[in-house]
Order: C-alpha cells, then sequence, then structure tokens
C-alpha cells in the first residue's frame, strides 16, 4: 500500500519565443503554422514544463541543469528524448510517474486537433496510460505576448510516487 508520505508532486513551466523560419514542435507533434518556436533544442514548449515537472517533483533539478543550453550536446536536440532521458533518472532514483497534467497557452494555433498525438507521443516515452495525461490548450484572450504572438508558454504538473 502506498503511504501518502511517498507521493511527490512537481510544476513545469516554459516559455518560447516565436519565430519565423523554424518548425512549430508542442508535444512531439510538427503543426503546421507561420511560425516555430525558437530556443537551442527543438524548443518544444509542452516537453520541456513536463520534464521540468517530474524532474522537480523527484528533486532531481531542472531541465536547465540536466541539458544546458550553452551544451552543444543538446543543439537541436529532440525534446521527446530530453523526457525519455530524465524520466529513466527518475526511474534510477526510485521514482513512478502516477499522472500528469497541462497547460500551453497560445491564441493560435488552436492545439485541440493535436492533442490525441501529443497524448500519444507523450504515453509512448514515459510507458504511461494516456488517460493519466492531461493536455489543455488555452488562449491569452489576446493579451500579452502570447496573445501579440510573439511565444508560447505551457505549465505542468506531475504526481510522483517513490517506492513502489
Amino acid at each position: 500500500m502506498t503511504s501518502i508520505y511517498n507521493l511527490r508532486t512537481g510544476i513545469g513551466y516554459d516559455v518560447h519565443r516565436l519565430v519565423p523560419g523554424r518548425d512549430l514542435i508542442i508535444g512531439g507533434v510538427k503543426i503546421d503554422f507561420h511560425l516555430g518556436l525558437l530556443g537551442h533544442s527543438d524548443a518544444d514548449v509542452l516537453l520541456h514544463a513536463i520534464t521540468d515537472a517530474i524532474l522537480g517533483a523527484s528533486g532531481l533539478g531542472d531541465i536547465g541543469q540536466l541539458f544546458p543550453d550553452s551544451s552543444a550536446d543538446w543543439k537541436g536536440a529532440n525534446s521527446l528524448e530530453l523526457l525519455r532521458y530524465s524520466h529513466q533518472k527518475i526511474q534510477a532514483a526510485g521514482f513512478s510517474i502516477i499522472s500528469l497534467d497541462s497547460v500551453v497557452i497560445c491564441d493560435r494555433p488552436k492545439l485541440l486537433p493535436h492533442v490525441p498525438a501529443m497524448k500519444k507521443n507523450i504515453s509512448d516515452v514515459l510507458g504511461l496510460e494516456v488517460f493519466r495525461i492531461g493536455i489543455k490548450g488555452k488562449t491569452s484572450e489576446k493579451l500579452g505576448f502570447v496573445g501579440a504572438e510573439e511565444g508560447i508558454e505551457a505549465y505542468a504538473t506531475a504526481l510522483l510516487v517513490s517506492g513502489s
């Protein structure tokens, strides 16, 4: 039986600037859009937030510590591989993921048609049932940098259990 003292929660956040000439990849899905996210890796804002959430819940730091943007090793990296590597680290530390929830904030493009593919990608990498993965797209009501299509941000939470 799992004790509540074996449960850990983590929160992750990420933001990337939208620019021309880059692919827009969110949740491991390439989305047709006239702008893409700028970053050292593929700049997948959703997977970065989820990676930070599981690392935070396990006490293993954050995505910047594990994959510094000063390292050529991670230039152009596929964020599904960063998530896979981070998952292996938390498993080695004795943690399992119970559930994830997330919010991606952008006014365009609409994310709902892509959510099933995003969930499948994450499920495949983590070995986590799809129903344990929440992804919600929200708009900013055209406010701030998100509303001006200057960037996309994402938040994620993770519930982990240790010792099981």
